[in-house]
């Protein structure tokens, strides 16, 4: 289950060459349970839909987590906080194209969770399988 909403949002992991680097940047936070802030400029138009929902992070092209998007909070200069839980959730890796800013999703185009009962060592490598899914072979 996705959450309550059915539009979400996907931002580009600024600054990370993987989902391992966005992991632990983000981990003191997530040990200590404390929301996470993400600034942006502008609140999303779609904002009251959107809460319910997740943010997709996309690094080297492709979906790799996502964390429950809570709300917005209005922040200094006239930006805005994306408010997201302290929890990182791996979705299927899927190929997706650079973009800047983030960018409305349907839970429908959406990447799926990975099964949470597989065992690390009986999964395949996120960077192989989103190679392999380039590719068309799985």
């Amino acid at each position: 289950m996705l959450g309550m909403s059915e539009l979400h949002l996907t931002k580009i992991a600024y600054g990370c060459d993987s989902f391992d680097y966005l992991r632990a940047r983000l981990q003191d936070r997530i040990d200590r349970g404390e929301n996470i802030l993400l600034s942006t400029r502008y609140k999303p138009k779609r904002a009251d839909e959107l809460v319910g929902g997740s943010l997709y992070w996309i690094s080297q092209h492709r979906f790799g987590l996502r964390q429950p998007l809570i709300g917005f909070e209005d922040a200094e200069g006239g930006r805005c906080s994306i408010v997201l839980a302290p929890v990182l959730i791996e979705v299927e890796p899927r190929p997706r194209r650079a973009h800047q800013g983030w960018r409305y999703i349907s839970t429908a185009d959406a990447p799926a969770d990975l099964d949470a009962g597989i065992d690390a060592e009986g999964r395949i490598p996120a960077g192989l399988h989103a190679e392999l899914a380039t590719l068309g072979l799985i």
